[in-house]
């Protein structure tokens, strides 16, 4: 399953940093997961220092 980023993302970019499928990208104001990329790893989630990145 697909993850999604909610509001909580203070937009710090460790999750970018992480994905092996690079899958994450800065949005407007905050970083966005593409679903078509993702695979559901969980790596974005393992980073995130507020854990922002969450399954869709």
């Amino acid at each position: 399953m697909a993850y999604r980023i909610t509001d909580a993302c203070i937009a710090c970019g460790a999750c970018a940093a992480e994905c092996p499928m690079e899958a994450i990208a800065e949005g407007d104001g905050k970083f966005e997961i593409d679903p078509e990329k993702c695979v559901g790893c969980g790596a974005c989630a393992g980073v995130c220092p507020v854990g922002a990145p969450e399954e869709a």
